[in-house]
């Protein structure tokens, strides 16, 4: 039980890392020091997805599955709603090159509006 419960947590920190990846840097519009979290973030989801490689949160999670007794990813909520979103089954090179153009897409928009609100004087969370 301890093992599932742990791959749970693993598979929760794994989609906050990405929506951290993702949408991080709005944090920057509060703090300017959340720039370097999300910037190293932003660039090794970009990497894994460009490198055709995989998050080591993956393996560790499927480690920790496997300790537990499981075989795959039956059973509980956590597994049949967010393992699809994480772990698609179409996953292909060329989703994952669309995946990292996401990623930098989105920071760029993200940043734009960040540097902006800077260039106003916009105070922190205003």
């Amino acid at each position: 039980m301890i093992y599932r419960l742990l791959a749970d947590a693993v598979l929760l920190l794994h989609l906050g890392f990405i929506v951290f990846a993702l949408l991080g840097g709005l944090l920057a519009c509060r703090r300017r020091g959340w720039l370097w979290w999300h910037l190293p973030a932003a660039a090794w989801a970009m990497a894994i997805e460009l490198s055709g490689g995989i998050c080591p949160l993956t393996p560790l999670e499927n480690r920790l599955r496997a300790l537990g007794g499981a075989a795959g990813y039956h059973g509980g909520f956590i597994e049949h709603y967010l393992l699809a979103l994480i772990y698609p089954e179409a996953l292909t090179r060329a989703l994952q090159l669309v995946l990292a153009g996401l990623v930098l897409a989105v920071n760029l928009a993200v940043y734009g509006y960040v540097i902006r609100r800077w260039r106003q004087g916009t105070p922190p969370g205003g």
